[in-house]
């Protein structure tokens, strides 16, 4: 086998990928090495010539095999599937945070600290002073919706 050919080129280069798919896995290096190889069987037979149509084969090749048969290999492979919250109002409801600048009384807009950064906050009308604990309600454009945090005492047992 001569290594200047353009089919061992292809050939080779297509083998090397197909193995390299153990190092890469995810099923799409392998389908790229199989067009590799595709493309050496068309130049061994005579069906393409040159280096253009030689990467436009591959190029539609690889395209081809990537879109038909990726989800066929994902569905027999499988993979890791993590789905997590994606609504962040969710993470927000009930949250207890510390006041940073007085909010209240009426519309007057404060600060509080959430995840260690401040926001905007607006609460039930009445004064909230700086270093109160509060509970967020819910999250209004850029800014938190808050109430007083009143600790529950614990039930005592009769």
């Amino acid at each position: 086998m001569e290594f200047s050919n353009p089919t061992s080129i292809w050939l080779i280069v297509g083998l090397i990928l197909m193995v390299a798919e153990i190092i890469v896995p995810g099923g799409i290096v392998i389908l790229l090495g199989a067009a590799c190889v595709i493309v050496a069987a068309a130049l061994f037979a005579g069906i393409v010539d040159g280096a253009t149509q030689s990467f436009t084969l591959w190029f539609i090749t690889s395209i081809v095999l990537l879109l038909s048969f990726r989800h066929i290999t994902q569905k027999m492979i499988g993979g890791d599937a993590h789905v997590d919250n994606t609504d962040e109002e969710m993470d927000l409801y009930n949250q207890v945070v510390t006041v940073k600048a007085d909010i209240g009384p009426g519309e007057h807009e404060g600060r509080v600290t959430f995840s260690g950064t401040e926001w905007p906050a607006l609460g039930d009308g009445t004064e909230i002073k700086s270093g109160s604990k509060v509970r967020i309600i819910c999250r209004e454009n850029i800014g938190l919706i808050v109430e007083p945090y009143v600790e529950s005492e614990p039930e005592t047992p009769n």
